[in-house]
């Protein structure tokens, strides 16, 4: 398979070299979490002579003997030398018996720099504090950009490009296919059988139907504000017995193996977060063609799923805003800067123009607001409000 430097995340890596942090490499499956660790490898062989790296990747049957955590600790320690600078890269950590033991053991000793990859049913965000005791950075990885995506395929045209991207997004895996059917095999695949699979075990899930279901309705609902409740009330017209709390706990399971990602509500006017209903985007958004089909595109909910992904890589908080019962779809925020954004896939309407630009004028404000939508143009302004190409956009221009 092609690969292509992923600056972005490469970067990352390589400015935390020699901190004591263990090093937690996230994302969902086959988001190139494995091929980034390579590429690092690659990176210090190159520029840090004194290195000793120490790779185990349990995908391998050759590191069977290292399941379980002591033999990897006295495996990892055996492999120490002295007067270099040690590094640990462990693929697919969470295949080792009680393998925080391992690392928090070694991370103790002070004299390895670690790095390591999991299954996200297994490796969590929220649980990186609970497992290690050490402090822990995340670096966390996301398919394919339009950026990449870009730069994979080598096209000149960034709107055919761009309408070629809508359609089969950004698993590279899902590039080796030459056709589209087969593409959408391998990646409905990748959803059933890694992320699913995942958390059927993590959660020992019975009710395999019902996180079926859930899982349809999501997909289904990208972009339309949902809750456990409206899920519920929907689910228990064909089911019998669903339980609000158990859709909730699915829902969190999703998210938590980056399935989806949980956008709550934010009310501009009173500057507070909101509880009730939140949206929830795919990871990518080809997972909905590939399990649902592309007989009815709604291209605006995707072009929304895509900019709400592309945000997040951006290290954007991301809230979906809401203003005097009208709705902007994204506010994001980083640290003192803070943008307000409408998508929309086509504007040359007149009143689908109004109605994307009129909630973004009656924020008083001084912060930045756009649309963003295919409007195949340079980027103009109208009253204030930047009008931009997402092509552009998602190129960072």
């Amino acid at each position: 398979m092609k690969l292509i430097e992923r600056k972005q995340y490469l970067d990352k890596m390589i400015n935390v070299i020699g901190t004591p942090d263990i090093k937690v490499i996230t994302g969902v499956r086959r988001a190139g979490k494995s091929k980034l660790l390579d590429a690092f490898k690659e990176y210090i062989v190159k520029n840090i002579p004194n290195n000793n790296i120490i790779h185990i990747n349990f995908n391998f049957p050759e590191y069977e003997h290292l399941l379980e955590y002591r033999p990897l600790y006295d495996y990892i320690n055996s492999q120490y030398a002295e007067g270099k600078e040690n590094f640990v890269f462990i693929d697919e950590v969470q295949m080792c018996d009680c393998f925080e033991k391992a690392i928090n053991g070694l991370h103790a000793s002070e004299k390895y720099d670690i790095y390591i990859t999991g299954s996200n049913a297994f490796l969590l965000s929220s649980d990186l504090a609970t497992l290690f005791t050490g402090r822990t950075f995340e670096i966390k990885v996301y398919p394919f950009s339009f950026s990449e995506y870009l730069q994979y395929f080598e096209y000149t045209d960034k709107y055919v490009a761009f309408d070629k991207f809508v359609l089969e997004g950004g698993m590279a895996g899902s590039y080796l296919y030459k056709d589209q059917e087969a593409k959408y095999d391998y990646i409905a695949e990748v959803f059933d059988t890694l992320i699913v699979r995942d958390i059927r075990r993590k959660y020992k899930i019975r009710n395999t139907q019902l996180m079926d279901k859930i899982v349809d309705f999501l997909m289904d609902n990208i972009s339309n504000l949902s809750s456990a409740r409206n899920i519920t009330n929907a689910l228990s017209v064909a089911m019998e017995k669903v339980n609000h709390t158990t859709v909730s706990s699915y829902m969190q399971y999703l998210c938590n193996a980056f399935a989806f990602y949980k956008v709550r509500r934010y009310d501009i006017k009173g500057k507070k977060y909101l509880s009730a209903n939140d949206k929830y985007y795919l990871s990518d958004h080809t997972f909905r063609y590939a399990k649902l089909g592309t007989k009815n595109m709604d291209y605006g909910r995707v072009l929304e799923n895509i900019v709400a992904v592309e945000l997040l890589r951006r290290g954007y908080e991301v809230y979906v805003g809401v203003l005097y019962k009208k709705e902007i779809d994204f506010v994001a925020i980083k640290r003192n800067e803070k943008i307000y954004i409408q998508i929309s896939d086509n504007i040359t309407d007149e009143k689908t123009f109004e109605r994307e630009v009129a909630p973004l004028l009656k924020i008083n404000d001084a912060y930045p607001k756009m649309v963003i939508a295919r409007t195949y143009h340079d980027e103009y302004q109208y009253e204030g409000v930047k009008i931009v190409d997402i092509s552009d956009w998602l190129m960072n221009k």
